[in-house]
């Protein structure tokens, strides 16, 4: 259990980009339910065992609000377990939250997506490698963890598209614009090659010469955001979001963009059907006399 919510914790703040404080407030949950379970695995751990916590919150006269958020520290938990088979099944499944309005995944307009790609750009191995990660992440939605397990026969120029392995494994097949192919030519011509070669499958390299680290891609995400003053909380996860937000804008149907994201349930993907529409009356409040 203590090596799966480390995972989990490395994955919010790393991938998702989530603060400190509030990665030390999952981390307290996740701790106080593995003490109750006395550190049994992810895997080991069933549904009677969520059910004998709760009890146990609601006897130590826990508030509702801290129950509720104890809860969904869990379910967030075994969702990535689950996606990350370390578990074969959710043992939270069953137990629901009270409904509250969805929250609307940020994403970036696409002049600042432009100016997150540019400002990447430099002669450096490096700065040839970061242009190629930005325009590939921007370009297919990939999350984190797939754009850095990518290996070099993963590309394939002669047909513009990527092969990656997403959750539970699963394969996909993403189409991947120009601009991003130029990247990675560039990439793996003048950028790569000057770069020690330890890994040799591996398709983005640190610089050590070994697969680039999901700590190693938020590095350079954070660095950019940082350089450019972005207001609003950017992560890695806001280029997936926003490729999938300017591909409906733009007219994109959603079932193909769920394929390119790799999501099981359609309904996951209509969110961004949510972000557009808000955008669009934000534009329109703005723009029209009469608004």
């Amino acid at each position: 259990m203590k090596t799966a919510i480390k995972q989990f914790l490395d994955f919010l703040q790393i991938e998702r980009g989530y603060s400190k404080n509030t990665t030390d407030a999952y981390r307290l949950d996740l701790q106080q339910f593995a003490r109750f379970v006395k550190g049994k695995s992810p895997e080991a751990t069933d549904r009677s065992d969520v059910k004998n916590y709760i009890d146990h919150l609601n006897t130590e006269a826990f508030s509702a609000a801290s129950i509720e958020r104890k809860i969904a520290s869990l379910k967030s938990f075994f969702h990535f377990a689950q996606g990350e088979g370390l578990a074969k099944e959710d043992p939270t499944v069953d137990f629901n939250l009270p409904k509250k309005a969805k929250r609307l995944p940020k994403a970036l307009s696409m002049s600042d997506t432009v100016k997150m790609l540019m400002a990447a750009r430099g002669k450096t191995p490096l700065n040839i490698r970061n242009v190629a990660l930005l325009e590939l992440l921007y370009a297919t939605g990939m999350r984190a963890s797939e754009i850095i397990s990518l290996n070099l026969a993963d590309i394939n120029f002669d047909v513009s598209f990527v092969r990656c392995f997403g959750k539970g494994s699963k394969e996909r097949v993403i189409p991947v614009g120009r601009a991003a192919l130029g990247a990675l030519k560039e990439y793996l011509e003048n950028g790569r090659p000057k770069l020690p070669q330890h890994d040799q499958e591996a398709l983005f390299l640190d610089k050590n010469g070994q697969r680039l680290t999901r700590s190693g891609l938020w590095g350079v995400v954070k660095k950019i955001v940082r350089e450019l003053g972005l207001k609003d909380k950017t992560s890695i996860h806001t280029l997936r979001h926003s490729f999938a937000t300017h591909l409906l804008e733009k007219g994109a149907d959603l079932r193909s963009v769920q394929e390119m994201l790799g999501h099981s349930d359609i309904a996951t993907t209509q969110i961004y059907t949510s972000v557009s529409r808000e955008r669009l009356k934000k534009m329109y409040a703005k723009a029209h006399p009469r608004a």
